[in-house]
């Protein structure tokens, strides 16, 4: 690799797993985050640099990205974290990459693609679970129905959540779902619609839940309908759906407090054993105004094991020069077929 990365967010749950399939394959990226404390063991363990910065401070933030090629930001809840980090990468000139699947974040890095092409940067969002294998598979299925309208996708997984990921869930817990339509992106009520998909073992109920690709795929396929899914027992789509009337009151500071306090009162994710015995399945759809349909599904490693695969994969690509400068989606920027790239994922067309 040419230039350092910084990997922002390295001492948590998911940015210690890239940092540790980076060192297994002798890369030795920069440190980053807010906690120095945290930085200075973590680095000193491994004798790598390390910077702790806060990103409230647009110009101290931009002398910290001093001679790095690009970032890698792993610290979530990403709403936070995206905007002024990308506005400090505008300014040094330094790729940007994350792992988020929240919306408003990719709406929002989607609105500086034009400043990125001018600054010659990257912008990758959404470069791990969230949204790696949809969004190349909404690709992939555009590839194969090319004047598809309706775009369909959904996902299963299985073991525990990290502590970002509840977090992230948590602070939007009062904000609904979403899907898109018509091109544009519309609020629905949490857990609006249920149905049966087979992901490959029979048929389990999904929710519609608000996942990037409502964002990214219709930048990815130009399909201005989409709806995504998730795999969860009838008892979480209850839960769910009482926040329709609850959101409000999970919300408010106090229990926003209280709930982030079990949260981290927890282990901080998955377990090395689970990952390693647990995988996630994929489905899609896409179909066009006369109703012919195409459909196809993908098996992928644990969640977690897959986002450090691919999010470090894209970093590397990005630093070698294989993504165009702008907003990206990751089916844009290494098509389709990205994703194949790792052990353990599987692609079967259904029809």
């Amino acid at each position: 690799m040419a230039n350092p990365f910084l990997l922002y967010g390295s001492y948590g749950f998911t940015g210690n797993l890239v940092l540790e399939l980076a060192l297994s394959q002798g890369l030795r990226p920069v440190l980053g985050g807010r906690d120095a404390s945290a930085l200075a063991g973590q680095a000193r363990a491994r004798q790598l640099e390390y910077r702790a910065f806060e990103l409230n401070d647009r110009a101290a933030a931009a002398r910290q990205l001093a001679g790095v090629g690009a970032v890698l930001n792993c610290a979530g809840p990403f709403h936070r974290t995206a905007l002024p980090m990308v506005q400090a990468c505008l300014q040094t000139g330094t790729h940007y990459l994350d792992i988020t699947g929240e919306i408003q974040v990719f709406e929002t890095l989607a609105r500086q693609d034009r400043a990125a092409r001018r600054a010659n940067i990257v912008l990758l969002p959404g470069g791990g679970f969230d949204v790696v294998p949809t969004d190349c598979l909404a690709a992939h299925l555009k590839s194969r129905l090319a004047d598809a309208t309706e775009l369909v996708l959904a996902f299963q997984g299985s073991g525990r959540l990290s502590r970002g990921t509840a977090t992230t869930m948590i602070e939007n817990v009062n904000r609904g779902g979403a899907v898109r339509r018509n091109g544009v992106i519309t609020p629905v009520p949490a857990a609006w619609k249920t149905r049966q998909i087979d992901f490959g073992n029979g048929p389990v109920t999904v929710t519609t839940i608000p996942w990037g690709d409502v964002a990214t795929a219709y930048y990815s396929t130009g399909i201005g309908n989409i709806e995504v899914y998730a795999a969860v027992p009838p008892a979480m789509i209850r839960r769910m759906r009482l926040t329709r009337y609850l959101g409000w009151l999970l919300a408010l500071p106090p229990v926003q407090g209280y709930l982030k306090r079990k949260i981290k009162a927890g282990p901080p994710g998955p377990s090395a054993q689970s990952r390693k015995e647990t995988y996630s399945l994929v489905w899609g759809e896409a179909q066009n105004s006369a109703g012919r349909s195409v459909t196809a599904r993908l098996r992928t490693p644990n969640g977690y094991t897959l986002t450090a695969l691919t999010a470090l994969r894209a970093t590397q690509k990005v630093l070698a020069g294989e993504a165009k400068p702008g907003f990206q989606t990751p089916s844009l920027a290494f098509g389709k077929d990205f994703v194949l790239q790792f052990e353990g994922v599987k692609r079967e067309d259904l029809d």
